[in-house]
């Protein structure tokens, strides 16, 4: 070999020696900012398996006496639906500071309704529990209606009386308090009563319907969350159509002020005569690739959309939308990243975005133990109502061992359609067995122990995406996007 050409062929092996050192087949990363559609792998998420509904809403003003009393009153025909519609009176702001007070007379008729009478935002109204609101529900249930006291702060954070309402009767036969409900047709005396300094401070709700009485106190630091009310009226649930009845009240005080429905008082209406068709019916999935920036992205194009919650007894009522990855473990490190956006969220509703198996997380079986899919390691968002929307890490084994980082401060998500940043890493156990999941949102982090056991080492991951739980509930409008995951360990 000449010198040159041998001097030369030195330099280019001491050069390749000193590069650092990376098996290709280590951590193989993919970038996915949706410029266009990826053509990632779509089960259900476009699904017709909840029909369209129409929507009717007719309340308001009527020259009719329903609630009792001489002729004039306000109510009628109201429909849960994810549209808002309301007929209330318009107020000076009003806040957690001030005493609030309303009463009347009411009387249900529909045989299934689900309604809020109280004090709200116009301003924010989108859903159930909707922020800055201090209200009575009442939902109809063939021939009785029910009543619960609930509130709602300015970040989304709900409370409410009892998980089962009021109007309660002691079961002989159990000994325990069931629910007696109130009867439909019959005209009731009502109150609501809002003391900023009840409860020590804190804030406290009384409502008394009929003989019942029932008292709500906000939940330690919830007041310090703020509220501020513009209206008193009638407002529909908001959450996906469902159906609607009659309710009718009358003889209204608001705050000292006694209302006269003898004539047509001008309230403020909105949405409230009105017929349409909803695509937001439960369980009608709507999400996968989008041409939409909400999640704030580099360019337009994003993932995500209508997610509700799953059901794993039929396959139709469970969807997907993820990239296929080569089969992953937990025996190596995971990651994944990127922009998050949650416009809206309905109570008893979670998103599963991460790592999952396209076979394993979606099998049709008859077991409602659990909500959480075999195979999955990814970030929830979801409840508790008292904490409003969390943002934290999830995961199940392919058996039934499974965790979430409960008893922990989480991350907070509004649904108010702010974009953030998240990451998820994912980190096996050394000597001590114990691996560990940490999740961030922007710069609040959680972190999450999981337990090296049979079941971990026989999980794997084929598939990067949303998923949907194993037990049904609501939904949520959320989008991701600028993604970077695992795709190869």
């Amino acid at each position: 070999m000449l010198p040159a050409l041998q001097w030369m062929f030195t330099f280019i092996l001491v050069s390749l020696c000193l590069l650092p050192s990376k098996t290709p087949m280590e951590h193989e990363l993919r970038t996915e900012r949706f410029d266009r559609d990826p053509g990632w792998e779509a089960i259900n998420c476009r699904s017709e398996s909840g029909k369209k509904r129409t929507v009717r809403q007719d309340f308001g003003y009527s020259a009719t006496a329903h609630a009792g009393g001489q002729l004039g009153e306000a109510g009628g025909l109201i429909t849960p639906a994810a549209e808002p519609a309301y007929y209330a009176k318009q107020l000076s702001p009003k806040t957690f500071r001030d005493t609030l007070s309303a009463s009347g007379r009411i009387n249900c008729q529909g045989r299934q309704f689900h309604v809020l009478l109280g004090f709200f935002n116009a301003d924010t109204i989108k859903e159930w529990r909707t922020p800055n609101s201090i209200s009575i529900r009442l939902q109809g249930r063939g021939d009785k209606f029910f009543a619960y006291v609930e509130y709602a702060t300015s970040q989304w954070r709900a409370g409410g009386d009892s998980p089962g309402g009021f109007g309660t009767e002691r079961d002989p036969a159990t000994g325990r308090n069931q629910l007696r409900g109130f009867p439909l047709g019959e005209s009731l005396n009502w109150s609501l009563r809002y003391d900023p300094q009840g409860n020590n401070g804190s804030g406290s709700i009384t409502v008394t319907l009929g003989k019942e009485t029932s008292v709500c106190h906000l939940s330690p630091g919830h007041q310090a969350d703020g509220a501020v009310f513009n209206r008193f009226g009638l407002l529909n649930v908001m959450k996906s159509a469902d159906t609607g009845g009659e309710v009718w009240f009358d003889d209204i005080t608001i705050n000292g002020e006694k209302e006269d429905f003898t004539r047509n008082p001008g309230w403020d209406e909105r949405g409230n005569r009105q017929t349409y068709e909803s695509t937001n019916v439960r369980p009608r999935f709507d999400f996968g690739y989008s041409p939409t920036h909400y999640a704030g992205g580099e360019r337009a194009g994003e993932l995500g959309g209508l997610v509700f919650r799953g059901d794993c007894r039929s396959a139709k009522k469970l969807a997907a939308y993820g990239d296929r990855l080569s089969t992953l473990s937990l025996d190596k490190p995971l990651q994944a990243s990127g922009k998050v956006c949650l416009r809206r969220a309905v109570t008893d509703s979670t998103v599963l975005f991460g790592f999952y198996h396209s076979k394993n997380s979606l099998e049709v079986n008859p077991s409602q133990s659990s909500g959480i899919p075999k195979s999955f390691l990814g970030v929830a968002i979801e409840g508790p109502s008292r904490e409003g929307f969390l943002f934290y890490p999830m995961y199940r084994y392919q058996g039934d061992e499974q965790g979430y980082a409960k008893g922990i401060v989480q991350p907070r998500i509004n649904p108010d359609g702010q974009a953030h940043s998240w990451s998820l890493h994912y980190e096996p156990g050394g000597a001590a067995g114990k691996s560990h999941v940490v999740v961030k949102l922007d710069d609040k982090s959680v972190s999450l122990e999981m337990n090296l056991t049979q079941q971990a080492k026989e999980t794997q991951f084929d598939r990067f995406g949303l998923i949907t739980t194993w037990i049904d509930g609501n939904g949520q409008h959320v989008y991701f996007d600028d993604l970077v995951y695992t795709i190869k360990q």
